[in-house]
């Protein structure tokens, strides 16, 4: 009797715990999980290490930065609540009242600085906060609550740099640990993390913006969209992020037991053209864009995952698209037409054209995330149309990045942030020619145009918005016409969860994924 007593006792202990287990779940009083699969882009937490890290952290909820961007990507007040400049130089920051972090750690203006300094003390990866902000000094009055930040040169906007994810505030006491373990003001704290398989966080107790919703977080570090969808349809996961498979997204949109949230965000689709090597020569390059069809590639090749287009910046952002002029629209005939005419010609009929006796071929590089492998497939049998050979080669994303700063490269498929910052100019210096020189930065693709390089430096020193938006819609216009970039189009971010959770948005700027927005369905 104690035997089978004890054995009912287990199987229905087992059942509590899994009715505790999903979003939706917890109205017994057992434990609200919410379970989330995403991809993972760095091998740290460390936003002195790795910008991805920085990303990643802010990205499960752990962190915050003094400032946010909200969906029109206008600058929010966040742990700062008051800012103040007279010359664009000396900024004075207050940070706000009664904040703590997760370890419940007063956040005072000495440790927000220390936070700061620590990321430029460890620069020793891709984070490059210099980018960003180059400050000449940086002092913090705990009495007043402020932060005093003296700059090498005067910035535009310096909150909107700071909202950038590596200026998440960290805390810095006792024997801290960014790699495994920071200690953030975000709405989950902690508790676990084992690199590119999983994290686990509990609500921090002491979040100064509202209500927590769930006890723990659960995140799964899932490699493509195929496991996204499987983990989502089996219930493993409550929410997961970005899926590009368009028949899966198709099929979300359409199966009432799950919700989808997707909006045009601020990324832009692209391959990088390496001017350094065969395509250097521009009638190879326009023949390559004329051949391609960006709404067929967008709206059928990815079902809609990208809004197509021909600029290097979002037709979304308020930055001129509407007048520019796409040189290189859609017509085969005229890319054969010119691609005769320079002299690349099919000698021996096996369909690839020749220079110099030499078959065109490109080494094309590029990874599976956000639907670029897929592209890069339309985009080979395209050019396969007018005679150019594509050697395709799909690898990681660190691969793909040690190639393009190597120059090992012919195109090179990404997709990024255009307005990391609220402002475009750290995204256009891929095409600036004075951008060289580390493994983070330079202008690996090789470009140089001295209109384009003039009007780059300009932007440096003009700090009227109307002024600044002309001059980034003239370079988007020079990038157009010298077909400086094979433009894919602008992703439209994702997130997609069952009903057992509520209120799920994707934000324009997708360092927000985890937020105390999401909550258990009622």
């Amino acid at each position: 009797m104690k035997k089978t007593l004890c054995v009912i006792l287990s199987v229905l202990l087992a059942v509590c715990l899994l009715t505790g287990c999903g979003g939706g779940k917890g109205d017994d009083g057992s434990e609200k999980v919410l379970k989330f699969g995403c991809f993972c882009y760095a091998s740290t937490l460390d936003p002195g290490d790795e910008t991805n890290a920085a990303w990643d952290v802010m990205r499960m909820g752990l962190s915050e930065c003094l400032f946010k961007f909200d969906d029109s990507m206008t600058i929010q007040y966040a742990l700062c609540d008051d800012c103040t400049t007279e010359d664009n130089i000396t900024w004075v920051l207050h940070i706000r009242d009664g904040l703590k972090f997760s370890n419940g750690t007063d956040v005072t203006p000495s440790l927000v600085v220390a936070s700061i300094e620590n990321v430029y003390n460890n620069e020793t990866g891709t984070s490059r906060p210099r980018k960003y902000m180059d400050y000449e000094s940086m002092t913090a009055d705990d009495a007043a609550r402020t932060v005093t930040i003296v700059l090498k040169a005067p910035q535009v906007d310096l909150r909107k740099n700071l909202a950038y994810p590596i200026f998440a505030i960290l805390d810095t006491t006792g024997d801290f640990d960014w790699d495994e373990h920071p200690i953030g003001t975000g709405p989950y704290a902690l508790v676990n993390y084992e690199a590119k398989v999983s994290a686990t966080l509990v609500r921090n107790e002491y979040y100064w913006n509202g209500e927590v919703p769930f006890d723990k977080l659960e995140i799964y570090y899932l490699g493509d969209a195929g496991a996204k969808t499987m983990a989502l349809q089996s219930g493993d996961v409550d929410l997961v992020e970005n899926i590009t498979s368009a028949a899966d997204l198709k099929m979300f949109k359409e199966d009432k037991n799950y919700n989808v949230s997707i909006a045009q965000g601020v990324r832009c689709g692209f391959a990088y053209m390496n001017h350094n090597g065969i395509l250097a020569d521009p009638v190879l390059r326009h023949a390559i864009l004329k051949a391609l069809d960006d709404d067929t590639l967008c709206n059928v090749t990815l079902g809609g995952l990208y809004t197509p287009g021909y600029s290097c910046l979002p037709s979304g952002l308020a930055y001129g698209y509407e007048n520019l002029v796409d040189v290189d629209p859609y017509d085969v005939a005229e890319a054969n037409r010119i691609l005769d005419e320079a002299g690349y010609v099919d000698t021996d009929g096996d369909g690839i054209r020749e220079k110099d006796g030499k078959n065109i071929k490109l080494l094309y590089l590029t990874y599976t995330n956000r639907g670029l492998a897929d592209f890069a497939d339309g985009i080979m049998v395209s050019l396969k149309e007018i005679g150019i050979d594509i050697d395709l080669k799909v690898i990681d994303s660190d691969s793909l990045w040690n190639n393009m700063v190597n120059g090992e490269f012919d195109l090179a498929g990404n997709n990024w942030t255009t307005v990391g910052t609220g402002d475009p100019t750290e995204y256009l210096a891929n095409w600036y020619s004075g951008y060289v020189g580390t493994d983070a930065n330079g202008n690996w693709n090789g470009y140089k145009n001295a209109e384009y390089d003039e009007l780059y430096e300009k932007l440096a020193t003009t700090f009227d918005e109307a002024e600044r938006a002309k001059i980034i819609e003239r370079m988007q216009q020079i990038l157009i016409d010298d077909a400086a970039l094979l433009v894919h189009g602008y992703y439209n971010s994702s997130m997609e969860s069952n009903t057992s959770i509520d209120n799920v948005k994707i934000h324009t700027a997708d360092y927000y994924w985890i937020t105390n927005e999401i909550t258990p369905a009622k």
